[in-house]
């Protein structure tokens, strides 16, 4: 059985927590999961406690620790939500996955075997995380704002960076996700066929919305969560050394 913990890294903005599962023997290589809008939430422990169970090393920096850590419920306001994105921006979500990555560094593992994944903001840092490390891989579940701002201020769109990806990466999306229209989602794939120098992969899930694979929502449509977990198993395996 894969092994569960909370380690503390340290950042220019203070102690960060890291939500780790390690899996039971040797790992097939290092994950760092990144949280939902709503936080490090026990969906985003669960599922960096399946990758364990899958064989990889697997690490969730909270990202909210600027906002004193937390997590807000399913189905919050906006206004809940935006106090705990206080001092969050790109620049710290790059410094919060770097502790991440040290660990995982820490443990044996180097950046080509090193993937990250992430799910709705968590889906938008993992394409700024490809954007600016060269890591093995990288997947985003229904990640708003890459392709139009999103609705959290100060964090702007990201397709036009899609030439500039150094790590292999796999957008995940529901065609009937409100806040990510389907034609964002097209522009997203055009720029990446166009532009983008490494792997990369969008799927669309027709009937399913934002937040599919979360199995504590209303909004979870199993048979595009099971699919679209697959697809990252497979994603991981195929370009992490």
């Amino acid at each position: 059985m894969p092994t569960d913990a909370t380690v503390t890294g340290q950042t220019g903005d203070g102690p960060l927590n890291l939500y780790e599962a390690r899996p039971d023997g040797a790992a097939r290589g290092g994950v760092v999961v990144v949280q939902e809008a709503f936080g490090l939430t026990s969906h985003i422990q669960d599922v960096t406690h399946r990758f364990a169970t899958a064989g990889y090393h697997a690490v969730a920096p909270e990202l909210f620790h600027r906002a004193g850590g937390g997590t807000v419920p399913y189905g919050s306001a906006l206004e809940e939500l935006l106090p705990k994105f206080a001092h969050l921006t790109d620049e710290g979500i790059l410094a919060d996955v770097d502790v991440a990555l040290d660990h995982l560094r820490s443990a044996g593992f180097g950046n080509a075997r090193i993937g990250t994944v992430g799910f709705c903001f968590g889906g938008r840092a993992t394409f700024l995380v490809a954007r600016n490390r060269a890591l093995g891989a990288a997947v985003g579940f229904y990640g708003g704002g890459i392709v139009r701002p999103g609705r959290f201020p100060g964090f702007n769109p990201l397709v036009d960076q899609a030439g500039s990806l150094q790590t292999p990466w796999l957008g995940l999306f529901g065609d009937e996700d409100a806040s990510i229209p389907v034609e964002d989602v097209e522009r997203l794939r055009a720029e990446l066929d166009a532009h983008a120098p490494v792997a990369h992969e969008i799927v669309r899930y027709p009937g399913a919305g934002h937040g599919f694979h979360c199995d504590q929502r209303d909004d979870y449509v199993e048979s595009a969560a099971q699919d679209a977990w697959a697809r990252t198993l497979a994603w991981l395996d195929a370009h992490l050394a």
